[in-house]
C-alpha cells in the first residue's frame, strides 16, 4: 500500500477515535517516521508497539489516545498478519504446556526484583487492587488480600495453595493475618528466591512447580493473576487439578483478567514483548472448563480497579526509573509504558474485566454468602 494511501487510511480511523496526526490534542498522536502508516496497515497492533518502542510517533496523553482508539473498536479494523499467525499456533500448538509454561517466567517475571519492587509499592502483588475503600495503591492491594482470604473463610490451622503465588504476599498476608499454613507454585526462580525470604519463620513452602504436577489435598485453593497464562487447551486441566486438590467441602477462588470474546491467544505485542504464550479468559471458556468440577458461587468484576492500578504502578516505574535507566535502556522504558497505558485503555474502555469467582465443589449447603 503507497504511503500516502496508508496515511489517509490511519487518518479516517483516527478521526473515528477523535484524534488527529499531530495536533495539539493531549491525546492526538505526533508521528515522527512516516514509515509509521504502511508499518500499522501490515502489522497491526504489533506494529504500532513496535514503532512506539522505536521512536516513531508519541503522544502526551499516551493511555488516553489509547483509550480513544479502543472505546471505537479501532484495533479491530487493522488486524494485519501477525495475529493471524498467533491464532493458527494457537490451533495447533499447545502453547502453555511443557517448557513453554515456564516462558512467561523466564522472560516476565525473572526481569528483575528491582523493577517489580519500584514498581508494585509495599507490597510486592503483581494483580489488581481492591479500592472501594482506599486511596493509595499499598492500602488497596493489602484490601484484596484481605478479601481473597475472607471470600475464601480461612480459619486458622487450614491448609492453603496458592497456585502462582508470585513474590509470595498473598500466602504472608494469610498466615499472618489468618493463622494459615500453604504452599505456593510459580514458574520463575526469581519469585521462589525473593518469596522464600520474605516468608521465612512462616509455615509456607514455595516451589517452582508446574501447577499439574500438584496431586495433595488443601483445605483451600486460589489463584490470583495466574490465569491468564494457561491457556484455553489447560482450562479443564487447572480445574481438574484443583478439584484433586480439595476436600468436597473445600473452596477455591479464581482471580483473572477476562475477555468479552472467547478467543485462543493475545495481542501479538503483548506475545512478544510482555508476557509470551499468555491468553485472556472468557464467561464462556471458564464456565465450560469447570462444568462438572465446580458450582460457581460468586462472581465479582471490579474491572474498572484495574484502570486505577495501572496507573498506579505507571507513577511509581516513573519515580524510579533514574535508579535503574542504566540496566534496562530507553527503549525498555517506551515498551514498559506503552504496556501499561494499553492495559490500562483496555480496562477504562471496558474491553477487558477482572473477575473474582468462588467455586465450590458441589455447592455450599445453604448457600454461599458473597463477600464485597
Amino acid at each position: 500500500m503507497a504511503r500516502n494511501s496508508a496515511r489517509t487510511r490511519i487518518e479516517s480511523l483516527l478521526t473515528v477515535a477523535g484524534s488527529r496526526i499531530d495536533g495539539d490534542a493531549p491525546t492526538d498522536i505526533r508521528v515522527h517516521d512516516p514509515q509509521l502508516y504502511e508499518r500499522v496497515i501490515a502489522h497491526g497492533s504489533l506494529g504500532f508497539g513496535e514503532a512506539y518502542m522505536d521512536g516513531w510517533w508519541d503522544a502526551t496523553d499516551l493511555d488516553g489516545f489509547l483509550y480513544r482508539l479502543l472505546n471505537a473498536h479501532i484495533d479491530e479494523r487493522v488486524g494485519g498478519i501477525d495475529d493471524a499467525a498467533l491464532f493458527l499456533r494457537a490451533k495447533l500448538v499447545n502453547m502453555q504446556r511443557g517448557r513453554r509454561a515456564y516462558k512467561v517466567g523466564e522472560q516476565h517475571y525473572d526481569l528483575g526484583n528491582d523493577l517489580f519492587h519500584a514498581m508494585l509499592g509495599k507490597r510486592l502483588v503483581y494483580s489488581c487492587g481492591y479500592w472501594k475503600q482506599a486511596t493509595d495503591l499499598d492500602t488497596a492491594q493489602e484490601a484484596k488480600l484481605d478479601l481473597v482470604c475472607r471470600k475464601l473463610g480461612l480459619k486458622p490451622g487450614m491448609r492453603v495453595l496458592d497456585i502462582g503465588c508470585g513474590w509470595g504476599e498473598a500466602l504472608k498476608y494469610a498466615a499472618q493475618k489468618f493463622g494459615v499454613s500453604g504452599v505456593g507454585i510459580t514458574v520463575s526462580e526469581e519469585q521462589a528466591q525473593f518469596a522464600r525470604e520474605l516468608c521465612a519463620g512462616l509455615p509456607i513452602e514455595i516451589r517452582v512447580q508446574d501447577y499439574r504436577e500438584v496431586n495433595e489435598k488443601f483445605d483451600r485453593v486460589w489463584s490470583i493473576g495466574m490465569f491468564e497464562h494457561v491457556g484455553v487447551k489447560n482450562y479443564r486441566a487447572y480445574f481438574e487439578t484443583v478439584r484433586r486438590c480439595l476436600p468436597d467441602d473445600g473452596l477455591t477462588l479464581l482471580h483473572t483478567i477476562g475477555g468479552n470474546e472467547s478467543t485462543n491467544h493475545t495481542d501479538p505485542w503483548i506475545a512478544k514483548y510482555i508476557f509470551p504464550n499468555s491468553m485472556i479468559p472468557s464467561t464462556a471458556q471458564i464456565a465450560k472448563a469447570s462444568e462438572g468440577d465446580f458450582v460457581i458461587e460468586d462472581w465479582h468484576n471490579f474491572g474498572p480497579d484495574y484502570d486505577r492500578t495501572l496507573m498506579a504502578w505507571r507513577a511509581n516505574f516513573d519515580a524510579a526509573w533514574s535508579s535503574f535507566a542504566e540496566k534496562y535502556g530507553e527503549r525498555f522504558r517506551r515498551m514498559w509504558h506503552f504496556y501499561l497505558a494499553a492495559s490500562a485503555a483496555n480496562f477504562r474502555a471496558r474491553r477487558l474485566q477482572l473477575w473474582q469467582f468462588v467455586l465450590s465443589p458441589h455447592g455450599v449447603p445453604g448457600g454461599y454468602a458473597a463477600v464485597r
